[in-house]
């Protein structure tokens, strides 16, 4: 590759001829702060942050977008550009919802840690505001347009990374703002719930929906058993929220802080990852034996069900009928652990901790229920988890390691641990599709091929004596793609993994923020991946089959996978949804046609 030589802030460095100026200072160690830049995904200038002074130009250049050249000689901390970073971070701040103290990001916003380091203590430009405008109708996602800055960060990934573009700038001037179509609510558009504009978003203009009140709620009443769930990426993520290292695997403090905060059961949802693979891939050979609709496709991604809902209906016939594991989990307990207990279905409350903000609106879909019980009744998110632990004081980093409880649904194995991450469902299905057509037990269980951040991976697997053709897609948009492909007869696969978020759950939109400066150091996906491969192989049971808890759930209650009772606690429907529905109540209803406003 060519390269060419420049000289920044008296530095020589050599960097590849395509690199602007931002990523050469980075090589060479100087840091330039950014606040619209997102590696990758917005690259646009538009804050105009991260100015710097460059030899013979008439003006000071956005340092993310202006290209290197040979012999050029930057300057990135002089007194007009130090000047010139205050004054535009000040003109940001004049138009910006400024209670710090009571925002969502408070001493986690990339805004607030600049203006701190420019030094700024009062605001000069003082004037009318942007009319505040909050959207908290959908069960995930809540807008304050009184908090964003425009950078633009939430429009590029949803529009570019996802494959979506819910969202984009509206109006002109002063009026200019971030919005859906018409500024419609969120609740209103085809959103999926993703919340990867809430991780994009370095600011508080984007929010999970805070549901922390409820489960203190349900917590304090004692006429309520409160069963508590916790996602397999969770582990991967929780421990950034208290200063430990992106990929800091704390499964055990964890457990520890959830029996603390007063959770009466503390359950792996890994254990219903477990029921999913042993219910998916019943399906999934009874789908390829007896010829029926092919490629089978993954259900487990809330996010992902929307997108096909909404945009490729015509492959809800391929969609597995599974509920995911969250939902299989709720049901379960509401059934079988209700019944081994003498509790009453209706004195369970089931909480959900989960790396995902869709989660939340699965919860609350239609569908959900088994004669009118909901499986799931409260969804926190990550973070969410995060404050209670904080509210109750509780010290997590000196917490003892502890287990979950392990009664009924306590075990669970490597399979179920690795659905977190890209590939991992599909990786999970295929160690006990394997066995099960083989008919023999197999040492080796990982499956490399299926492995991996690459957008979309392939992979043909000889099972049986027969080839199984594989596909595993993560984001949206490259979803869209692997459906295009078949929907035109270039691909012909058997079963295809989709997760919504890029690198799968360990990127879901309710994890912990990390800083786009931060991302452009760490491949956050690849490190809390990591930490889930590490639990799997440290279990000494790595395949969902094999689980002893799952085995007696058939024995005792279900009776085999996919069987009349499996169907009815854990299988599901789905339908296509009106991109833009006439009325916001018909969205969710759209499904069984549940609404009656008179719309339809």
């Amino acid at each position: 590759m060519e390269k060419v030589t420049l000289t920044i802030d008296n530095i020589k460095v050599e960097v590849p001829k395509d690199y602007t100026i931002l990523q050469a200072a980075k090589l060479a160690g100087i840091d330039i702060p950014t606040l619209c830049y997102l590696k990758d995904i917005n690259e646009i200038g538009a804050c105009r942050v991260c100015l710097v002074e460059v030899e013979g130009a008439r003006a000071l250049q956005a340092s993310c977008v202006h290209p290197v050249a040979e012999g050029m000689v930057v300057k990135t901390n002089t007194k007009k550009v130090r000047d010139a970073r205050k004054s535009n971070v000040e003109l940001i701040l004049s138009n910006h919802n400024r209670e710090c103290l009571t925002c969502v990001r408070n001493k986690n916003c990339e805004l607030q840690n600049i203006a701190d380091e420019l030094g700024i203590s009062e605001i000069p430009f003082e004037g009318e505001k942007t009319e505040t405008v909050i959207d908290d109708q959908s069960y995930s996602i809540v807008r304050d347009q009184s908090k964003c800055i425009l950078c633009g960060r939430c429009v590029n990934v949803c529009k570019n990374v996802q494959g979506i573009g819910i969202l984009d700038f509206v109006n002109r001037g002063f009026e200019t703002r971030v919005a859906p179509a018409f500024e419609k609510s969120m609740a209103d558009v085809p959103c999926i719930y993703c919340g990867q504009c809430i991780t994009a978003c370095p600011v508080g203009a984007l929010k999970e929906k805070d549901d922390i009140d409820k489960v203190w709620d349900v917590l304090d009443n004692p006429d309520v058993h409160v069963v508590v769930q916790t996602a397999p990426a969770v582990r991967a993520a929780l421990g950034e929220e208290f200063g430990l290292p992106i990929g800091t695997r704390v499964t055990g403090k964890m457990v520890a802080a959830l029996k603390r905060l007063g959770f009466d059961k503390v359950y792996d949802t890994d254990f219903a990852a477990d029921l999913t693979i042993m219910e998916e891939g019943t399906e999934l050979l009874g789908r390829i034996q007896n010829g029926g609709k092919l490629p089978m496709i993954t259900s487990c991604s809330p996010g992902w069900i929307r997108f096909c809902e909404f945009n490729y209906p015509e492959f809800l016939d391929n969609l597995s009928t599974c509920k995911s594991p969250q939902q299989m989990m709720g049901a379960i307990i509401k059934s079988y652990y209700a019944q081994k207990n003498d509790i009453d279905p209706k004195n369970i409350c089931v909480v959900s901790i989960m790396p995902c903000t869709s989660k939340k609106t699965e919860s609350q879909r239609n569908e959900m229920n088994v004669n009118g019980i909901r499986d799931v009744d409260i969804v926190l998110t990550t973070r969410e988890l995060a404050k209670m632990i904080k509210q109750a004081r509780i010290k997590f980093l000196e917490l003892e390691d502890e287990k979950y409880d392990q009664d009924l649904l306590g075990d669970y194995t490597g399979a179920g641990v690795i659905f977190g991450v890209t590939g991992g469902v599909m990786e999970a299905a295929l160690r006990t599709v394997a066995e099960v057509l083989e008919g023999k037990s197999f040492e080796n269980v990982e499956y490399e091929a299926v492995r991996g951040v690459e957008g979309v991976k392939e992979a043909t697997v000889v099972l049986g004596g027969k080839e199984i053709k594989v596909a595993v897609a993560h984001g949206t948009a490259n979803a869209a793609k692997v459906l295009d492909m078949v929907k035109a007869g270039e691909k012909d696969y058997h079963f295809i993994e989709v997760m919504a978020c890029p690198g799968g759950c360990v990127c879901g939109g309710g994890q912990p923020h990390v800083s786009a400066k931060t991302k452009m150091d760490i491949d956050v996906k690849a490190e809390r991946a990591k930490a889930l491969y590490e639990e799997d192989e440290l279990l000494t049971i790595r395949k969902s089959h094999e689980n002893p808890q799952i085995k007696k759930l058939y024995e005792d209650f279900l009776g085999k996978p996919n069987s009349h009772k499996a169907h009815e606690l854990l299988h599901t429907h789905y339908a296509a949804k009106e991109q833009f529905p006439t009325d916001s109540c018909c969205q969710e209803a759209a499904a069984t046609k549940d609404c009656d406003c008179g719309c339809k």
